[in-house]
């Protein structure tokens, strides 16, 4: 476990970020590597893979009820120096991942084609998507353990195992694409199955390395078998965090089905080319969301400690640090995305779909950046019901006049993107305006606090005198 309350608060960030990134980073990287290989198969195999991939985000969405109040409530024991409650929920949250793990499974065994069916092109589309969804979903499910170790890890500000792990999990997956998608080696090529089967092989074995280090090396969480009966009161305070946070996720599930729904007659190319710049540009704002999350952690455990001056500060000083990154990237995208996009696909109208997306929505990577901020210092803070207010406004002021504009004449796909712009913009003010907020609801300065205490208990006036 270590100790968040003292110290510099960017020397904490700068430690805990790069760790965390490198795991992002590996995640994504996997899934730029499925769609390398699976390029070859055609432009409907790639949107197919592509528009399944989205339903990564409604999955997410679940992953970040269970991470989100881990993280928290875990953070906010830490702070209060008491590790019975930080175990406690610890093992809540392992039973939650059980149960969702299992809901996705059956899930994505009823609903993959369903979903296919309501976002994709073309039939060879839809095909290549329930394909790829029904391999894939034992990844998903698995990943639910991974996401409470991980946070629980993350809330005692111990980052490095779990990106090790995460790092090992992917050089696996990556060894195993291009054997099982085009048969390398083997001579038995599964298209876009072996991309699915590759990844649930891969976090299959990264559980079972997570599982191995909280056995032998961690000491502040624990498994306790002894805490695995469901309680309802700790439950509650998980999901109550928790659930918000996820709805946050699931706008997102929502605003990325808009565009692909929005897209589809402009045919695979337009999907292929959208879903390769949309994982480009993931991919790059890896750095700014990993200093996001180091500060959730952060602000966390100052929350539980009741050091209301340090949470403000983290706040400051993860802002600024996305800020610089995030224009860095910026820059980049707009001079030379071809660097960025270099290798992908060989269709010309794919990748010039793929280059005017990347050059137009990475405008908006600052807001970004200070959106990712201000949902972390509200996981810090323990309320996320904010988060999920501004992420509906963004869902809301998106995708209503996306679909009305793709009814219209001379409708155009970079219209969504320009859409996209002022919609990220003002979710990002919300989000500074309900943050400036909830400080000063939650945090009491030390000042304060001393001034209130110097000063005592405000005099009773004595009661009037009745009129003779």
């Amino acid at each position: 476990m270590k100790d968040l309350t003292h110290g510099s608060i960017a020397s904490h960030i700068l430690h805990m970020a790069p760790p965390i990134m490198v795991g992002m980073v590996t995640i994504m990287v996997c899934q730029l590597v499925d769609l390398y290989f699976v390029s070859g198969l055609g432009d409907a195999a790639v949107a197919g893979v592509a528009a399944a991939g989205n339903a990564g985000f409604l999955v997410n969405a679940l992953m970040q009820v269970l991470g989100v109040g881990t993280v928290a409530l875990i953070a906010h024991a830490v702070g209060r120096k008491d590790r019975l409650d930080a175990n406690l929920i610890f093992n809540q949250a392992i039973v939650l991942s059980v149960l969702f793990g299992l809901l996705t499974l059956v899930a994505g065994v009823a609903l993959s084609r369903v979903y296919m069916r309501s976002i994709a092109a073309d039939q060879a589309t839809i095909e290549a998507g329930t394909t790829y969804l029904l391999w894939f979903m034992p990844a998903l499910a698995l990943q639910f353990a991974t996401q409470v170790m991980g946070s629980a890890l993350r809330a005692t500000g111990i980052v490095r195992p779990a990106m090790l792990v995460q790092a090992l999990a992917v050089v696996i997956n990556i060894a195993l694409a291009p054997v099982l998608i085009l048969g390398w080696g083997t001579g038995h090529a599964l298209g876009v199955a072996g991309a699915g089967l590759a990844s649930s092989i891969a976090v299959f074995i990264g559980v079972l390395m997570l599982l191995a280090y909280f056995r032998k090396l961690e000491r502040y969480v624990a498994f306790n078998p002894a805490q695995w009966r469901p309680q309802a009161h700790h439950l509650k305070r998980i999901l109550n965090v928790g659930l918000p946070a996820g709805g946050e996720f699931a706008m997102m599930f929502i605003f990325m089905a808009v565009v692909y729904f929005v897209l589809r007659d402009f045919g695979a190319a337009a999907q292929a080319g959208f879903g390769i710049g949309q994982r480009v540009l993931g991919l790059i704002q890896m750095p700014a969301l990993a200093v996001a999350l180091a500060a959730g952690p952060i602000a966390g455990q100052n929350m539980g400690a009741e050091n209301g001056e340090r949470v403000r500060e983290t706040f400051v000083k993860a802002a600024l640090i996305t800020s610089v990154v995030m224009i860095g990237f910026m820059c980049l995208a707009q001079l030379k995305p071809e660097v960025l996009l270099a290798g992908f696909s060989n269709d010309r109208e794919t990748m010039a779909i793929a280059f005017l997306f990347l050059r137009i929505i990475s405008l908006n990577m600052v807001a970004q950046g200070l959106i990712f901020t201000c949902s972390s210092m509200f996981q810090g803070l323990g309320n996320t019901k904010p988060v999920l207010w501004s992420s509906a406004t963004r869902v809301f002021t998106y995708s209503l006049p996306a679909i009305w504009l793709s009814t219209r004449p001379g409708f155009r796909m970079e219209h969504v993107w320009y859409l996209s712009i002022a919609a990220t913009t003002l979710q990002a003010a919300l989000s500074l305006w309900l943050l400036r907020r909830e400080f000063g609801k939650r945090l009491v300065l030390p000042r304060q606090a001393e001034a209130a205490e110097q000063a005592g208990p405000e005099p009773v006036a004595p009661p009037a005198r009745a009129p003779a």
